[in-house]
């Protein structure tokens, strides 16, 4: 097993970017602590996010509790069925998630798919991942995934914490249809926390219970999923895993999306766009190519409501590859369960080009004759004819709990014109689902490096500037004679142009350049005695660690189109 993840987790402790949480106290699996440089990356990671979907693709971000009544879950098939298969070890106690260990022995793939018998019948000859003895017969149940919680005094009214950020989409949908001004296709975003009660964390950043998540939903007509943009990506070439490929054990397929499409490997165009914006995305952000690939649900692993859905999966030294974004096209599911519970239509009115006039058959209550008998209910028995479908014996409608025959003398039929001037429609859901702290690992993990630098070893990350929490260290050659004014005063100009500067006297030059390479600063600035008498300074570069010679007054607006990368190192002069 590589150690590559406990280099990476021990310079993330070491300098501030992840910590266990409340440590004093006993660290709880699933939960962690961003510090003081973590935080900033993590900021940095969600802003290009939305620079992709808030600023570029024009959806705008809301914001939703995350706590959330009883009855959303309930629509949305979580209070039920949200859960995972669970066992405890005869032998240490343990309890453990029982298709992660049975993946884990190498044998089976995709035991998230099994009964609970057949796991029980995988897991009796495997060691137990903790105490290392073999599990024997065991129980395999059911776990929920939900926090649950009361809302209120007195345990009224139970509430959970949200599992997912895209219900409170969902349920906000006629306030954004209306903002939208009631037209589609139409998309909202969200970043926030969400909690899943996992069974056994010990995956570090990798499977958390409080996780922050950004969440596209994107309502298109479900007879019109050719995106208005899909020229951008549709000569964008990537491998895909699809099933067949999965399925005959063969390796990805280099394709670009109109050929995806085109062959029907990808359900459509929505779909295919989101996965090039997110290979796009995730590249930009500093994962490499060969540790990125875009997986296809298996049949029997795609849910049951979806048309299609891709992984992007990010290769992992230690835990192989890893589900980072999924991309999937969940039809009018979600909108279809909220209005059957909620009562609200969740409904598009699509005008036709042209008013179409058609017949319609009209049934019309004789209140004359309803009245006496059913004499305050009688109009709520006409509406309920107006709303039937006759048959030759009358029409049977309910009347305080019980059916009451109508019949045909008590009503009358006819055909009327009517003008119809559109159609009420359901929207499908794209929905680009991103976990940012898997992210926030994977590129800890692909940019970390080590080097042999003058008989030392370097550790460095190279970090996108996009990313990296500190933009530029500025360094004074000595801490006197106006060196660490001129430096000072360079840092705080630094700043004001929005740049994310730091400071540094302490020890020589070299340890300083270490320090920042360790962090992931892509630029360094030193201020020595030259710049007293032609106000230059050196400006380097970490990841080829070359030096340029420039102006002190350029400084700032260098630095910030190198952060922008609308200026590249090599083309300074």
């Amino acid at each position: 097993m590589s150690d590559v993840y406990e280099k990476v987790m021990d310079l993330a402790k070491r300098r501030g970017f992840v910590w266990p949480t409340s440590e004093c106290y006993g660290a709880v699996a699933g939960f962690i602590d961003y510090g003081p440089l973590g935080a900033m990356m993590k900021r940095r990671i969600e802003n290009v996010w939305r620079a992709f979907y808030v600023v570029r693709e024009g959806y705008y971000e809301i914001e939703c509790p995350t706590i959330g009544q009883e009855a959303i879950y309930i629509a949305s098939g979580h209070v039920k069925g949200f859960s995972d298969k669970m066992f405890q070890c005869p032998h240490c106690k343990e309890f453990l998630r029982a298709d992660h260990v049975v993946e884990g022995a190498g044998e089976i793939v995709n035991a998230g798919t099994m009964s609970a018998e057949a796991l029980a019948e995988a897991l009796a000859p495997i060691e137990c991942p903790l105490c290392t003895k073999p599990i024997g017969t065991v129980d395999v149940f059911s776990f929920s995934l939900m926090f649950s919680t009361s809302i209120g005094p007195g345990s009224q009214r139970t509430g959970y914490l949200r599992p997912e950020t895209a219900q409170g989409i969902f349920t906000d949908f006629t306030r954004l249809l209306r903002f939208y001004r009631d037209k589609l296709p139409f998309g909202a975003v969200q970043i926030g926390k969400s909690y899943r009660n996992e069974i056994s964390p010990r995956q570090g950043m990798i499977r958390l219970r409080e996780f922050t998540q950004a969440e596209a939903e994107i309502f298109v007509h479900p007879d019109q999923k050719q995106h208005p943009h899909f020229a951008r990506y549709a000569d964008y070439t990537m491998d895909l895993l699809g099933y067949p490929e999965q399925l005959a054990c063969k390796p990805a397929v280099t394709i670009s999306m109109a050929e995806a499409v085109a062959e029907g490997r990808i359900a459509n165009e929505y779909v295919a766009y989101y996965i090039a914006l997110t290979h796009q995305m995730l590249t930009r952000l500093g994962i490499r190519p060969d540790r990125l690939r875009f997986r296809q649900h298996l049949p029997d692993e795609l849910a049951h409501y979806a048309e299609d859905c891709w992984d992007a999966e990010i290769l992992s030294d230690r835990f192989g590859w890893v589900e980072t974004v999924g991309i999937a096209d969940r039809t009018d599911y979600d909108l279809k369960a909220h209005a059957s519970q909620s009562g609200d239509s969740f409904t598009v009115f699509i005008p036709f080009d042209e008013v179409k006039r058609e017949s319609k058959r009209q049934i019309v209550a004789d209140m004359g004759a309803l009245g006496p008998r059913f004499r305050g209910k009688a109009k709520a028995v006409a509406d309920a004819i107006a709303n039937s479908t006759p048959t030759e014996e009358g029409v049977w409608v309910e009347v305080d709990g019980e059916q009451v025959l109508i019949t045909p003398d008590l009503y009358k039929v006819r055909e009327v014109e009517i003008e119809v001037r559109g159609e009420e429609v359901m929207p499908h859901v794209i929905e680009p689902s991103y976990g940012i702290d898997r992210i926030c690992y994977a590129i800890l993990e692909n940019c970390f490096d080590e080097e042999e630098v003058d008989g030392e070893t370097r550790a460095v990350l190279h970090l996108s500037p996009e990313v990296a929490p500190v933009q530029v260290a500025v360094f004074p050659l000595m801490n006197r004679d106006d060196l660490d004014t001129i430096a000072w005063d360079l840092t705080t100009t630094l700043k004001h142009q929005g740049l994310q500067a730091e400071y540094d006297d302490s020890g020589a030059i070299g340890r300083r350049y270490r320090r920042q390479d360790e962090i992931g600063t892509p630029f360094a600035v030193t201020i020595d005695y030259d710049t007293r008498e032609d106000r230059t300074v050196t400006l380097r570069d970490r990841d080829s660690m070359r030096q340029v010679r420039v102006s002190l007054d350029e400084v700032p607006e260098l630095v910030r189109r190198l952060t922008s990368r609308t200026l590249l190192f090599e083309e300074i002069p």
